[in-house]
């Protein structure tokens, strides 16, 4: 039976990389019914926002999306489709492989990281007020009231709201893809030194979730002393739990260890549905260029395929993403030891060169 699965073609891009990904997921021999759907930049000329309604209907009836990348505008505009997604379906865990493999440029090997990280709370749950507004300014008197301490009448405000449920909702998520996935230790990080009531529930809340765990190893690390320590010894770590922000932000250093974001790939995943990305961004400039790597939409792809119970095949994905890789022939131009190589192909002749290579697997 076919998997009825929405492509979110993106903008930037999104499209190229969204084309290539279907047809070598198509490859696998795995039957798909792709619902085809729009966002972005490009939606936004067509529909007058970026994530029209046709959009969310499809994803919510197929329970399933494989979402190209979307831009985000910086400071105005659209908070982000990426959040908006994730909020609208519930998709609480945000989980991010970051692994090495042999022929991409790195200063490290053997690094085999995974990021669990909230997606639906902290400073990303977007309840901010602007600089200036009466929201503002009563949002001040009341925080004043309530705490005692100063804040400048020229501040904007966001609100970091951490709850027991959504802790331990993601912390039990982690363990329990630990224990599916054979790893032995979660770190749960922090920065409940100074933030004693929000990242401190976290702490306290992935503690006492911890305990119903006897057979995976528990540590917790504040935030700014495990970024230091993953840069000196990354394979200390194993499934990492973090709030919102700072599971952001560390797993792109994670991707940084690993070659950077053109091989890091994502999975959002809810109790009724889940979307699968690249984390890179759409790179608008590379738009039509053919130019840019597929391979984090396609490891995407991968982490689409274990979802869906098609295990077998989603191995075969990536030993066949490893073999092109490793070889180093048929690679986009960042995956050569010099950006400018000659030899280097394109978005689409990479994505035809694992097809060939899955096949003979």
């Amino acid at each position: 039976m076919a998997h009825t699965v929405t492509l979110i073609t993106g903008d930037g891009t999104g499209p190229e990389l969204s084309a290539v990904a279907r047809d070598v997921l198509d490859a696998t021999g795995v039957k798909f019914d792709w619902v085809m759907a729009e966002a972005g930049e490009d939606a936004m000329k067509k529909y007058g926002t970026p994530l029209p309604d046709e959009t969310l209907e499809k994803v919510r009836k197929t329970g399933i999306a494989l979402k190209a990348p979307i831009s985000t505008p910086v400071g105005t505009g659209f908070r982000s489709i990426n959040v908006a997604l994730r909020q609208t379906f519930n998709l609480y865990a945000c989980v991010r492989p970051c692994k090495t493999y042999a022929g991409v440029r790195t200063r490290y090997s053997g690094v085999d990281l995974v990021i669990v990280r909230e997606n639906t709370e902290d400073l990303y749950a977007g309840i901010e007020v602007q600089k200036g507004t009466p929201e503002a300014a009563g949002l001040i008197t009341a925080i004043e009231t309530a705490t005692k301490k100063k804040i400048r009448p020229d501040s904007g405000i966001s609100i970091k709201p951490i709850s027991v449920y959504g802790s331990e909702r993601i912390v039990k998520y982690a363990f329990e893809y630990a224990m599916a996935n054979r790893r032995k230790k979660v770190t749960a990080v922090h920065k409940a030194n100074i933030m004693k009531f929000s990242d401190g529930l976290f702490l306290e809340t992935a503690r006492s979730v911890a305990a119903r765990y006897k057979d995976v190893a528990f540590e917790d690390r504040i935030v700014d002393n495990l970024c230091m320590q993953l840069v000196q010894r990354p394979e200390e770590y194993d499934v990492l739990v973090f709030p919102n922000l700072y599971g952001d932000i560390v797993s792109d250093l994670c991707a940084g260890l690993v070659g950077g974001l053109g091989v890091a790939p994502g999975a959002n995943i809810g109790e009724k549905g889940a979307i699968f990305e690249a984390t890179h961004g759409s790179a608008p400039k590379y738009k039509g260029l053919n130019k840019v790597n597929p391979t984090a939409l396609i490891l995407s792809g991968m982490l689409m395929l274990r979802h869906l119970g098609e295990t077998s095949a989603a191995n075969r994905l990536e030993a066949a993403v490893a073999a092109v890789i490793a070889e180093g022939k048929s690679v986009t131009y960042d995956l050569k030891l010099r950006r400018d190589d000659p030899t280097a192909v394109g978005t689409k002749e990479m994505g035809q060169a694992i097809i060939q290579t899955l096949r003979s697997l």
